[in-house]
């Protein structure tokens, strides 16, 4: 009986020296890829949380209460800024804890717009204002430079914040970098093939990642995914579509515009897709290259079938 006493007072020595845990720091992204960034900085620590669910449109969405709560109470909060969600500015007003745009993150490479682009000018100052000529293009998540100086912010971000795990953070940062060396080393002998060859977009969301791979579409339908093109627009890109010739058309999932099918009907021209949101990807370590990678396979794949 003695020798259980003493072993349970020592225990409870131990547990009383030890003290209470740290309670775990907790992350919400605005979208899909911040969440997948934050999961390998994370990896083997905690699980991201992500606000927009699969298929949800980070111009538009509707935040629900329970939404509201989620963005009050977490510890640390990344979003693109408000050329991409602008739905959130309002509610962060309430918000005490950090937030992070990380379109303002020093380091990023940025892109704008075109300032040239005519062809949709118009449309995108009567329906679209995120993508007017000259305006940031937010879709940055897109250039692997970029995820890198995201990643880099989040591992700083939660070492100050969790000191305990403060290596754990650092050293899956280091893995990240590595692990996007040899996926930009994959792209680019997979897409090497690809160069120059034409193609279209519905969403002109692909700009980083066709500039970090020597790419460029030949036409965009739409410059959102909301928008529905005008009829001399649509008139000039069938056009297009006819003197150009064999070619792909993608458009992102969810769903496919409804003018699409009429678009190319009568022309050799593929419809495939492009997920730049890779909504359904897990949150793991590596989701974040599966995404690019995907996406490189996607455009690559198509083109190459033709």
């Amino acid at each position: 009986m003695s020798r259980i006493f003493s072993i349970f007072v020592a225990f409870l020595a131990s547990f009383l020296l030890i003290g209470p845990a740290q309670a775990e720091v907790t992350v919400l992204t605005s979208i899909k890829p911040l969440q997948l960034i934050a999961a390998a900085v994370q990896d083997g620590v905690a699980i991201p949380e992500v606000l927009l669910p699969p298929g949800a449109s980070p111009h538009n969405y509707a935040l629900r209460p329970s939404d509201v709560r989620k963005v009050q109470s977490v510890d640390l909060l990344y979003w693109i800024g408000p050329n991409m969600e602008g739905f959130l500015p309002r509610v962060l007003n309430g918000r005490t804890l950090p937030s992070i745009a990380v379109q303002d993150l020093p380091g990023l490479n940025l892109r704008h717009f075109a300032e040239d682009n005519q062809s949709h000018a118009e449309e995108a100052d009567e329906h679209d204002h995120d993508h007017r000529p000259g305006s940031l293009d937010a879709h940055l998540w897109l250039s692997p430079v970029n995820a890198r100086v995201i990643a880099a912010k989040m591992a700083e971000d939660l070492s100050a914040a969790d000191p305990a795990n403060a290596t754990r953070y650092q050293s899956n940062l280091k893995a990240f970098d590595e692990r996007l060396d040899a996926l930009d080393l994959r792209l680019k002998a997979r897409l090497a093939g690809i160069a120059g060859k034409p193609y279209f977009v519905f969403h002109e969301a692909f700009d980083y990642f066709e500039d970090a791979y020597g790419l460029k579409h030949t036409g965009v339908f739409s410059v959102a995914a909301e928008v529905q093109p005008g009829a001399q627009h649509v008139a000039a890109m069938r056009t297009r579509l006819q003197e150009v010739g064999k070619t792909c058309v993608f458009s992102e999932p969810p769903l496919r515009p409804r003018l699409a099918e009429t678009l190319v009907a009568g022309l050799p021209v593929k419809l495939a897709e492009l997920d730049a949101l890779g909504g359904y990807t897990p949150a793991t370590a590596q989701g974040y290259e599966q995404v690019l990678e995907k996406l490189g396979n996607d455009l690559a794949g198509c083109l190459e079938s033709l």
